[in-house]
């Protein structure tokens, strides 16, 4: 995907309209400060596997899916569709297991990190228009409960290794176990504000 074509894709979705923007659905829990409990719904995610960086990888996968939603298929007719866009966009060390008693956070140098976009409600495995690109796969997701922390700002690796600490220490004192790895999610195109910037951490628990 052009560079042009990803700046009109960013402009289209986040150009005053944000409110518009569907997010997964979920059901809040329980409610501490910044601390959250959440069970979500069922969901399918476009995902991409990038190694480097939080940050490179980040870029990387952003283009990748947003090239899928934006044209880079094929429809069930043959033909390119649109997809919605959805917030947020999430980044996650690609791991297949975790130890529960080593704590594990965002914080890596150089590794595989794994990118999604959740797919808008309205379609199921046998709507969507499958990606163009062998990168881009598509994937059911189960209904799970997750531990969120909410913060502002820019989330750099340092601050998202904070809050990913802040977000293990509450669950430790809850007595609640962690049941992947964490991820980060965030909410707005990188020309906001950093006290406009909605970001989480969330750990997926038992």
């Amino acid at each position: 995907m052009s560079k042009q074509i990803l700046v009109t894709l960013i402009s289209l979705l986040f150009s005053g309209q944000i409110m518009a923007i569907e997010e997964p659905k979920y059901e809040v829990l329980e409610v501490a400060g910044d601390f959250e409990l959440r069970a979500y719904n069922p969901m399918i995610v476009a995902e991409t596997i990038v190694d480097g960086s939080m940050d490179d990888a980040s870029s990387q996968g952003f283009r990748r899916i947003a090239g899928y939603i934006f044209g880079d298929n094929t429809s069930k007719a043959g033909e390119i569709e649109k997809v919605n866009m959805t917030a947020p966009v999430t980044i996650q060390p690609k791991a297949e297991k975790i130890s529960m008693t080593t704590p594990v956070t965002l914080k890596e140098e150089k590794g595989s990190w794994r990118i999604h976009f959740v797919m808008p409600s309205e379609y199921t495995m046998d709507t969507l228009p499958t990606p163009d690109e062998a990168n881009v796969t598509l994937r059911e997701v189960p209904a799970q409960k997750f531990a969120v922390i909410i913060f502002s700002g820019f989330a750099g690796e340092e601050k998202v290794a904070l809050k990913t600490q802040m977000l293990l220490q509450w669950l430790a004192e809850k007595g609640i176990r962690q049941q992947g790895k964490p991820q980060l999610a965030r909410y707005n195109p990188p020309w906001t504000l950093p006290f406009f910037r909605r970001n989480e951490v969330m750990i997926a628990i038992k």
